[in-house]
C-alpha cells in the first residue's frame, strides 16, 4: 500500500529568481542558475543580462527548469525591440531570436556549434577546418530590427474560433496572428491569416522559389468538412487524411515547382525541400565546392528527397559516371525519378538507407552525400559508409548536435573532416544548416 504521506514534487512553476545570464545553449535559450545553484533554461535573454526570470516548467525534483525572461534589469548592448509584436513570454513561439542583434543571432549559432563539436565529437573548430563564422544567405544581412521574410513554407494552427496561428514554445495552445514577419512575400499574399478556418486543425502554406506556384494544404479538425477555399492569390488545395496522414488532391496541382542548381524539381504534397528561398542553391554550391566531383565517378546519395544533390551531381560526372539516390518516402522517391529522367547515369531507390544500402551489395563508391532526418545518420550507417572507401563525403547537417555525434562516429572509422561551413539558413530561430566534408585520414607511411 503506497505511503498516504507520499506526494508529487512542489511545481515550481510561475516562481521568479532575479539571476545573471550564462552562456547560450542548444535550442534557443540560454542558461542561469539562481542562488540556490539550481539550473535555468531560459528564454528571450541574452548572456551577460540582469533579468528576472519567471519559470514555465518544472518542480522541485526536475534537473533544470525552464523559464522566460519577464524582466530585464541589465540589458545586453546586443538586445533590440523584437520587431515582431507576436514574440515575447508566453507569445508565439516560432522565432527565439527575435530581440537579438542579426549579427549576434550568428555568433550565438556559431557558439552552439562550436560547443556540440567539443563536447560531442572532441573538436576544436580548428580541427573541424571550420573558420569559426556563420554566413548569412544572399540577401539576408539586414540591419538590426529588421527581419528578413525567407519562410517559404508556413503551419498554421487554427485555435477553436478558426483563427490562423502560430504555436506558443512547447504548447498546443495557439497564439492568432495577422502577419508572421519571417513568412515569405508570396505566402504572406496568400491572404491565410486573414480568414477564418472553421473545423479546421491546421493550414500549411507554400510559395514556391522557383515558380510562381502557390498551394495550402489544409488538415481538418476531427470530423471537420473542408471549407470553400477562396485566398488572395490563385493556389492549389490538398487535404490531409486525419486517419492515416495520407495527403491527397483537392483541386489545382499535387506538386510545387522549386529551382536549384540550373534544374527545375517537382515537389509533391509532404515532400521535403529547404524552406529558405535561398538555401537549395547555397547548399548545392557549398557540397559541389567540397567534392569536387570529377567525369566517371560514382556517387550515392543518401536521403536524397526529391534529387537536390543527386541531379547536381549527375550533371558533373557526366554520362560515364553513376549516382545512386536512396529516400524512404514513396512520393519523394517518384519525384526524384521524375526530376532526374533526362540522366540515365542516376537510379533512385526507394526505403530507409541502413535497410537498402546493404541490399544494394555497393562496395565502392567515390563520393557520399548524406543529409540525414534531425536525429543523424548514426554508428551503425557511418560505419557502412566509412567501409566504401569514398575519397570524399560531405554531410548536410540541420542540427549541430547530430552532426557532432556523427563526427566522432566518422573519427573512430578514419574519416575526419576537411573542412565544415555554416550558414543562417533560419534567421530569427536558433536552427542552423552546416555542411562538413569529409577525407580520410592520411596513413603513417
Amino acid at each position: 500500500m503506497q505511503n498516504a504521506s507520499a506526494s508529487s514534487p512542489v511545481s515550481l512553476i510561475g516562481e521568479e529568481y532575479e539571476v545573471t545570464v550564462g552562456p547560450v545553449a542548444h535550442g534557443g535559450h540560454c542558461i542561469a542558475r539562481t542562488e540556490g545553484g539550481r539550473v535555468l533554461f531560459v528564454r528571450h535573454t541574452l548572456p551577460g543580462e540582469r533579468i528576472v526570470a519567471k519559470v514555465t516548467e518544472g518542480d522541485e525534483d526536475s534537473r533544470f527548469l525552464r523559464a522566460d525572461a519577464v524582466k530585464i534589469v541589465e540589458a545586453s548592448k546586443d538586445r533590440v525591440e523584437a520587431p515582431c509584436p507576436f514574440s515575447g513570454p508566453g507569445r508565439c513561439g516560432g522565432c527565439d531570436w527575435q530581440h537579438v542583434k542579426p549579427g549576434t543571432q550568428r555568433r550565438f549559432k556559431g557558439d552552439v556549434i562550436a560547443e556540440q563539436l567539443q563536447r560531442l565529437a572532441g573538436l576544436t573548430p580548428e580541427e573541424a577546418g571550420w573558420d569559426g563564422t556563420v554566413a548569412p544567405a544572399p540577401g539576408d544581412k539586414l540591419p538590426a530590427g529588421e527581419v528578413p521574410a525567407w519562410r517559404t513554407r508556413v503551419q498554421y494552427a487554427v485555435d477553436a474560433e478558426g483563427r490562423a496561428g502560430l504555436r506558443r514554445h512547447r504548447s498546443h495552445t495557439v497564439e492568432p496572428v495577422d502577419h508572421c514577419m519571417i513568412a515569405a512575400p508570396g505566402v504572406s499574399e496568400l491572404g491565410v491569416e486573414k480568414r477564418t478556418w472553421p473545423q479546421m486543425a491546421g493550414v500549411e502554406a507554400i510559395a514556391a522559389t522557383g515558380s510562381g506556384d502557390r498551394q495550402v494544404v489544409l488538415t481538418p479538425a476531427p470530423g471537420g468538412r473542408l471549407p470553400l477555399v477562396e485566398l488572395d492569390k490563385p493556389v492549389s488545395v490538398l487535404r490531409v487524411d486525419e486517419r492515416d496522414g495520407s495527403v491527397h488532391r483537392v483541386h489545382g496541382r499535387a506538386f510545387v515547382r522549386e529551382r536549384a542548381d540550373g534544374r527545375t524539381y517537382r515537389v509533391g504534397a509532404g515532400g521535403f525541400w529547404q524552406v529558405h528561398p535561398q538555401a537549395a542553391d547555397v547548399l548545392v554550391k557549398a557540397v559541389m565546392q567540397g567534392l569536387m566531383p570529377r567525369k566517371g565517378e560514382t556517387a550515392l546519395d543518401l536521403y536524397c528527397g526529391v534529387g537536390l544533390f543527386a541531379g547536381a551531381i549527375a550533371e558533373r560526372v557526366g554520362d560515364q559516371g553513376a549516382v545512386l539516390g536512396i529516400e524512404s518516402s514513396k512520393r519523394a522517391v517518384e519525384d526524384a525519378r521524375h526530376n532526374l529522367r533526362d540522366l540515365d547515369r542516376v537510379r533512385i531507390e526507394q526505403g530507409k538507407v541502413d535497410q537498402v544500402l546493404p541490399r544494394t551489395r555497393i562496395t565502392s563508391t567515390d563520393l557520399i552525400v548524406l543529409d540525414p532526418p534531425r536525429a543523424g545518420a548514426g554508428k551503425q550507417t557511418v560505419r557502412h559508409l566509412a567501409s566504401l572507401g569514398p575519397r570524399r563525403i560531405a554531410y548536410v547537417a540541420c542540427d549541430p548536435a547530430a552532426l557532432a555525434r556523427d563526427l566522432a562516429y566518422f573519427a573512430e572509422a578514419g574519416y575526419r573532416p576537411r573542412t565544415l561551413r555554416a550558414f543562417d539558413l533560419f534567421p530569427m530561430t536558433h536552427h542552423v544548416e552546416c555542411v562538413a566534408i569529409l577525407e580520410p585520414v592520411k596513413k603513417d607511411a
